[in-house]
């Protein structure tokens, strides 16, 4: 399967490609034209179930769990270089599928992509238990096993990098997978599975079920088979996927919604902090959860950064993702657009300035949206205080390092933030203080696999990326010894 001959997809289940038991179908639309590119099957439960018993059987029989760490490992790498290999093709499929530009999905998307499973290939062969010093008359120790089944459930935003995030880690401790990404945008998933099979994971290991949240997700949630659940979306969903885990008494990591803040205090450069404040809060058209679209800035430079950003936001390229100059591409689908349409007048009547952009950009038929930037809200605005999950930025100042730090904290979220400052005492001081589980200094995304990212308060819990991530995807076994 490549961008350029799109086949209809079908499920992955146990090594074969499969129609859905009752040969329902759902489209894939590219953001970009609204048009339709392909159609999918859409699995229903007996689907998710026959996924579900393939993962179970593949990890009972030890085909990959039985593998040692160092095994596993190789054939990690051997994904990563596959992905390397098949840039092209997987940058042009995320790019149709999400209308991200075609250059930041090559140099973001795939690169990250590669860089996850190369890294937790890297940590598999370290995965290990420790010996305990006890007083008892025994040698005791512990082990680093396996979970068994996981159900990884990843959103439409970035369908490449968040099934990484959850697959690798979950490969490299031994555990099988059931994959079920966002039914707008399954394409990479798909594409992902043929490469699985390429770099000789055995069948069953990972399968890939495509189809609506309500009906394929809430079966994989649900079903007595799994035994952890990796999920990324909106936290309304998310509480409600966390509440179904703790019914069966399931561990879960949750990356859920987030409205960072990015503070600018007045000792920054301002040269350098406008070009992080633009990338926090238009890359991916906003569709960030670790975005920044709360920018609060020290009242002495307030007037200056609006007035930079005034001239420097429209001059972003927005347009055709294929283009490799485009830097904003379409919103994902209509639903977002119309979501942000409707925040942005919902700023108007509440008094907000909007200081450039503000409306949709009409080409091709696709979902445009001008990056937005709004000035004179209050900070109980529904549009401070709510995730709008597009290109727009508010605008708030403040008097004093204390007022920066309440109004970062105010919202229900903690996923990111963000400090611009000369003053390396105030960036540990303030970092120290901001209820977010990734604090940028100074720039904003800057991600690797080798350090943990996640959310506090409605953001979630538990990690993604880094050793964090893979002794969630494991169990801790004690042995102890009698030697008397």
């Amino acid at each position: 399967m490549t961008t350029f001959e799109i086949e209809p997809g079908r499920l992955f289940i146990g090594g074969q490609w499969r129609e859905a038991a009752d040969g329902a179908r759902t489209e894939v639309v590219d953001p970009s034209r609204g048009a339709v590119v392909t159609t999918v099957a859409e699995a229903g439960a007996a689907d998710v179930d026959a996924a579900v018993r393939a993962a179970r059987k593949a990890y009972d029989d030890g085909s990959w769990s039985g593998l040692s760490g160092r095994e596993r490992g190789r054939v990690l790498h051997r994904v990563a270089e596959l992905i390397r290999e098949s840039a092209d093709d997987i940058a042009r499929l995320e790019s149709l599928d999400v209308g991200k530009p075609i250059t930041l999905a090559h140099a973001v998307d795939v690169t990250n992509a590669a860089n996850d499973y190369e890294h937790f290939a890297a940590l598999a062969h370290s995965l290990h238990g420790s010996h305990r010093d006890t007083p008892m008359n025994a040698l005791a120790y512990t082990r680093r096993e396996p979970l068994g089944v996981v159900a990884a459930i990843t959103p439409f935003n970035f369908p490449l990098i968040l099934a990484g995030s959850k697959i690798a880690p979950a490969l490299a401790a031994g555990n099988t997978v059931v994959h079920k990404p966002a039914d707008e945008t399954p394409l990479s998933a798909l594409y992902m599975a043929e490469l699985f099979q390429r770099a000789g994971v055995p069948d069953g290991v990972v399968n890939v079920v495509t189809g609506a949240g309500p009906v394929a997700g809430e079966a994989l949630l649900r079903h007595s088979g799994v035994d952890k659940i990796a999920f990324t979306g909106s936290t309304a969903v998310g509480r409600h996927a966390a509440s179904v885990a703790g019914e069966n008494l399931k561990p879960v990591t949750m990356e859920l919604g987030g409205n960072a803040a990015h503070i600018v205090f007045e000792d920054a450069d301002l040269e350098q902090a406008v070009g992080a404040i633009i990338k926090a809060f238009v890359f991916n058209s906003g569709q960030f959860c670790m975005g920044g679209p709360r920018l609060l800035v020290a009242r002495s430079v307030y007037s200056t950064l609006l007035g930079i950003l005034e001239q420097a936001v429209p001059g972003v390229p927005l347009g055709d993702p294929r283009q490799p100059e485009t830097v904003v591409g379409p919103m994902a689908g209509e639903k977002h657009l119309k979501k942000v349409e409707e925040y942005v007048e919902l700023a108007r009547k509440e008094g907000g300035r909007i200081v450039c952009g503000g409306e949709r950009l009409d080409l091709d038929g696709g979902y445009y949206y001008k990056p937005t930037v709004i000035a004179d809200l209050p900070n109980d605005s529904r549009v401070v205080q709510e995730e709008i999950f597009g290109p727009v930025l508010t605008v708030q100042p403040f008097d004093s390092e204390d007022e920066a730090v309440r109004l970062a904290n105010s919202t229900p979220y903690g996923l990111a933030s963000g400090v611009q400052t000369s003053n390396l005492a105030r960036a540990h001081r303030v970092a120290d203080r901001l209820q977010a589980g990734i604090v940028w200094v100074n720039d904003w995304a800057m991600l690797d696999p080798a350090v943990p990212f996640g959310g506090v308060k409605d953001s979630g819990f538990g990690r993604e990326y880094g050793p964090e991530a893979l002794a969630s995807y494991t169990k801790v076994k004690s042995v102890v010894v009698s030697l008397g």
